[in-house]
């Protein structure tokens, strides 16, 4: 597998993609056509933050299977066209956690007693002692806008010393800020309280400038730092804040255009320290986030969750083992189902029963969501299924029910339209063995896998002896047979071939011509090779 890399991660995930056989190519600082050229033929593409991944270069890279960002903010990658196309985006956001961290309390330091200012002039040669009158954090309010990762590891830090935690996140749990030992709040309560404000929250259309004229001057004073992302605060408005004394200084790391422009208003206060984002810049942070995006490449090329996907499912390390075995079940019950139906699909039902359903199965409904796809010709994955639903109109529903009546965990997938639906069971048997169960109501017990053919007819004697010389007449080889029927004795039977070889249409024709058989479908499963025409 190629892997392009477009900016500079550490040596560390370079030899780790190596060492599991891919081809590893860095073109650090292409752009434009350049960019297109490089990311054709890649299967993976790994980015920084100086790389921007936009629609085009989807649909430049046919191959495409996952873009890596090395670090935690995806602001410069299209996550919806590569959703459209397919394509997982995953970041490293566990990697630089504690550098982004550690940067914002020494920010906030470094503000607070204006140690660059004050070593800018004893550099030049002034002891400007009487000219800085510093502000202890021990006793203040620290405000954290966005109670992620890093706010939480930063309410960690400075809780330790003395100060009073608020915070403002409407996606957190007030039960998890108080653990954190901060009271969550309204975003103007927050900033009225905060002496000193941090910011840990992505850039997104919702966030832009969420800091702006109006929200420092509820501050009244203090200080406020953002080592997130450039463009949550407005920056002509911050340096107007601290210059006006509004706010009584301020600490960046991240800009809106990086790098910096030297005609920055923050650049010309005195009172605002800024580094040109060196939040992740420490030795380990960088190592962890290379080989983080390293391993969720392997992952993604191996067909495995990968952890920390944006835009498709993930599941935690630990449940993975136990659902694996039913997404490839889910994906071929879909299969089976979608190709019986035989028609336009407008519903999609996912029931779990049993053990299973104690698990995380949000992957395992994706997969199942793939299998009813493909047969359709849609270029689908587990990335973009559930897109593809939503904007076909296609109702899915999801069921879990802890007890399940003949099976220690059941998958069923039924499928529907406006004047029929069908559904498929499957379960696993010795662990990991997977079984068609049952058809449309119909108790099987069939192997699914390569070439298969589903015949329902009526149940009278010599159906089956009919429908096997037709196959032999036509060479087609049967290695194993599965019969049921759902009435009594009488009424309908379906039975489930498994075969060597294809079944032409004709074939096809032959066996439904006889005035006993309902309905026959020929359906693939596994990479076997399509139907004949």
């Amino acid at each position: 597998m190629k892997v392009l890399i477009t900016d500079p991660i550490d040596d560390a995930g370079l030899e780790r993609l190596r060492s599991s056989g891919h081809d590893v190519e860095t073109a650090y600082d292409v752009e434009g056509e350049a960019l297109l050229e490089a990311v054709a033929d890649a299967n993976a593409l790994v980015v920084r933050s100086g790389t921007e991944v936009t629609t085009d270069v989807f649909e430049a890279a046919s191959d495409l299977v996952i873009v890596g960002r090395a670090g935690i903010g995806v602001d410069n990658i299209d996550i919806d066209a590569a959703t459209e196309h397919g394509v997982i985006v995953a970041n490293a956001p566990e990697g630089n956690v504690r550098a982004a961290a550690e940067h914002t309390v020494a920010m906030s330091f470094a503000a607070a007693r204006s140690i660059p200012q004050a070593h800018v002039r004893l550099k030049g040669g002034e002891w400007a002692k009487s000219d800085y009158l510093g502000t202890e954090l021990n006793g203040k309010t620290l405000g954290i806008v966005g109670l992620g990762r890093v706010g939480q590891e930063v309410a960690k830090r400075l809780d330790g010393l003395g100060m009073n935690l608020v915070a403002f996140d409407p996606y957190i749990s007030e039960e998890r800020a108080e653990r954190l030992g901060a009271e969550l709040v309204e975003f103007e309560a927050c900033l009225e309280a905060a002496d000193f404000l941090t910011v840990h929250t992505p850039l997104t259309p919702e966030t832009e400038g969420m800091i702006s004229t109006e929200e420092l001057e509820l501050m009244g004073g203090g200080f406020l730092v953002n080592c997130a992302r450039g463009g949550v605060v407005d920056e002509d408005a911050l340096a107007a804040a601290v210059d006006d004394g509004i706010l009584d200084g301020a600490a960046v790391d991240v800009f809106a255009d990086e790098p910096v422009s030297p005609d920055s208003p923050l650049l010309d206060v005195d009172e605002i320290v800024v580094t040109p984002h060196l939040g992740a810049s420490t030795e380990a942070a960088q190592e962890n986030v290379a080989t983080s995006i390293a391993d969720q490449i392997d992952a993604a090329f191996a067909g495995e969750p990968v952890m920390n996907a944006l835009n498709a499912p993930s599941v935690d390390e630990s449940v993975f083992p136990r659902i694996r075995p039913y997404i490839g079940l889910a994906e071929t019950a879909g299969k089976i189902a979608a190709q019986l139906l035989d028609g336009r699909i407008s519903t999609v039902e996912v029931s779990y029963e049993g053990d299973i359903a104690e698990e995380d199965i949000e992957l395992v409904t994706a997969s199942a969501l793939k299998g009813v796809f493909e047969p359709l010709e849609w270029q689908v994955n587990s990335v973009n299924a559930p897109q593809i639903a939503e904007e076909r109109g296609i109702e899915v529903t999801e069921s879990k029910r802890l007890q399940s009546a003949d099976f220690q965990s059941l998958v069923t997938v039924e499928v529907g339209n406006d004047e029929d639906s069908l559904s498929v069971c499957g379960t696993l048997f010795a662990g990991e063995d997977p079984r068609i169960v049952r058809i449309d109501g119909y108790r099987v017990d069939a192997i699914p896998s390569g070439k298969m053919l589903v015949a329902r007819n009526a149940d009278k004697p010599g159906v089956i002896g009919f429908i096997g010389s037709v196959l032999g007449d036509h060479n087609i080889n049967i290695a194993g047979m599965f019969n049921a029927r759902r009435d009594k004795e009488g009424g309908e039977a379906l039975t489930v071939y498994n075969l060597d070889d294809p079944v032409p249409e004709d074939v096809v024709g032959t066996i439904l011509a006889d005035d006993r058989m309902i309905d026959v479908t020929y359906l693939t499963l596994n990479g076997a090779e399509e139907h004949e025409k």
